[in-house]
């Protein structure tokens, strides 16, 4: 066999072969499914202090369609419920808000483009912290709460406001209440991340307990699945305390960590 026919063999077997290994490319699975669980040294959120300044196990599920619908459910253990009955009293008869140490999470929404610099997000959340009776406390409603919300994003920034379409975590006639949230994620390398964020809640009905909360966080992903992270948070009000006295909106240092598999 001369040179010319081998090359010419070797260029037909590539040609004829290329077409092969191309389709052993596995495909975009329709949905991915993750796990998360971690812990902090205190759950804030929105800036207070949900766990009395101490430390939270939390964990989460998510699930994520290629088509942009996704839907997942988040835990945290907490105390305000039970904190706020000592803070607050009870109504005349009532011996306790409930046995409640768990906060649930649902929730659902739709994810998609709007050009190739903006995106949205659109969905349900509803917190649910079970077997809690907080309507036993004076002038409260039950802690449960369904938010809805929607978000834009540009580049790093996005802005995002919730509304709630029930009373808001146990204030009484709060339906309609917002949340306003401006955040920002900036890459800095070797896997560290930066996100200001500064947000308004706004409450129906009782404008005294409006605030504002800031928070500056250092996220630092280390790779199979491991991370860290340390934030600073603070409010400007000092309505909310503890059972002890504590401002849950003082300012304090957040430190985290999580594994994502």
């Amino acid at each position: 066999m001369t040179l010319q026919k081998i090359s010419a063999a070797v260029a037909l077997l590539c040609m004829v072969s290329a077409p092969a290994f191309a389709q052993t490319k596995a495909p975009e699975p329709d949905y991915t499914l993750s796990y998360n669980a971690g812990v902090v040294t205190d759950y804030r959120y929105r800036g207070l202090s949900q766990t009395s300044k101490k430390l939270a196990l939390q964990g989460g599920v998510d699930f994520v369609h290629k088509n942009g619908f996704y839907a997942g459910t988040w835990a945290s253990t907490v105390k305000w419920t039970k904190d706020d009955a000592l803070v607050f009293g009870l109504n005349p008869g009532k011996t306790n808000s409930g046995n409640n140490n768990l906060e649930v999470d649902i929730y659902g929404g739709y994810k998609g483009e709007i050009n190739k610099d903006f995106s949205f997000d659109v969905g349900a959340l509803q917190y649910w912290y079970p077997g809690n009776k907080y309507e036993n406390i004076i002038a409260a409603a039950n802690a449960n709460t369904l938010e809805l919300y929607g978000a834009v994003t540009y580049g790093p920034v996005t802005a995002k406001y919730s509304r709630s379409a029930s009373n808001l975590f146990g204030f009484v006639n709060s339906s309609g209440s917002g949340y306003l949230d401006l955040s920002a994620s900036f890459e800095i390398g070797k896997g560290l991340t930066l996100v200001p964020h500064i947000g308004r809640q706004t409450i129906r009905n009782s404008s005294a307990s409006n605030y504002t909360d800031y928070s500056i966080t250092l996220n630092k992903d280390f790779g199979n699945g491991f991370s860290a992270s340390a934030a600073a948070v603070s409010t400007d009000t000092k309505l909310y305390v503890t059972s002890t006295g504590k401002n849950k909106g003082s300012s304090g240092l957040v430190l985290g960590a999580k594994y994502s598999f």
